[in-house]
């Protein structure tokens, strides 16, 4: 792998970044998804047993908030892109020669906070839209059910012949939902903490970007796939190494499109 692209260029834009910042993002060809890996593989090689920590920090906040009701998973929400945010921060220290430490993961609180909650926000609302919008074709597709069958079955039968019959169709709408908002929230974080991009222009901008490049996040997203099955296998301890890396790619995308 080339180092080249870690090595620090002087940067006139605004923000944290460094190189010539392309707002919309810049079209990159399919093959450069391997570079991003073969980058995440370099951050992580840089400090192994930081990252490790890192990632079982974040994994037992997460894990603790789950457990409380409602308001942690509401927290989950707005604080997860801060967490990014922050690696993103640590990442980007790293690429230039920096330091990596266990006060990275919350980096986030002290840089463009509000900005990140923001980001978390309006993902959360487009997941509430897209929940609203399941269910309500979930409530639609049982009514057709009861009312084809002239009355004849029970809503729960009718729920029962909608999950035979509809229930594919369904999960491929909440997926055709689905990946666009993750689209819009993939590189924002790292917009927002690096180059001060309003939330809502963040998302519209990641949006554009991994749209642009729908083949090579195609072929990363399988790539990824197989390779979080082989983490899994012993005891999912695979995911200590595979979860730095896959930060560290996200940054090297973001690198690779933007910067």
């Amino acid at each position: 792998m080339s180092e080249q692209s870690l090595i620090p260029v002087p940067s006139g834009n605004a923000g944290l970044g460094r190189g010539t910042f392309e707002p919309d993002g810049r079209q990159v060809s399919a093959g450069r998804c391997i570079e991003w890996l073969q980058q995440g593989w370099e951050l992580f090689k840089k400090n192994p047993g930081i990252w490790i920590a890192l990632v079982v920090i974040l994994a037992v906040i997460l894990i603790f908030l789950a457990f409380i009701p409602f308001i942690g998973s509401l927290a989950s929400n707005l604080l997860l892109p801060v967490f990014i945010g922050g690696l993103m921060l640590g990442c980007h220290s790293l690429a230039q020669g920096g330091q990596l430490g266990i006060d990275t993961l919350f980096a986030g609180f002290k840089r463009n906070t509000g900005n990140l909650v923001l980001v978390g926000l309006l993902y959360l609302v487009g997941t509430i839209v897209i929940v609203g919008v399941v269910f309500l074709i979930l409530l639609l597709t049982v009514g057709g059910a009861f009312l084809s069958s002239g009355g004849n079955v029970t809503p729960g039968g009718a729920f029962l012949m909608m999950l035979t019959g509809g229930a594919l169709i369904v999960i491929l709408i909440a997926l055709l939902l689905a990946v666009p908002l993750m689209m819009a929230f993939y590189f924002a974080p790292p917009l927002v903490v690096l180059r001060d991009v309003a939330p809502f222009d963040a998302m519209k901008a990641s949006f554009s970007a991994c749209l642009k490049n729908f083949l090579p996040f195609l072929i990363y997203g399988v790539i990824g796939f197989v390779l979080c099955l082989i983490a899994a296998i012993p005891f999912g301890l695979g995911f200590l190494v595979l979860g730095p890396v896959l930060i560290g790619a996200g940054y090297a995308s973001y690198m690779d499109i933007f910067e």
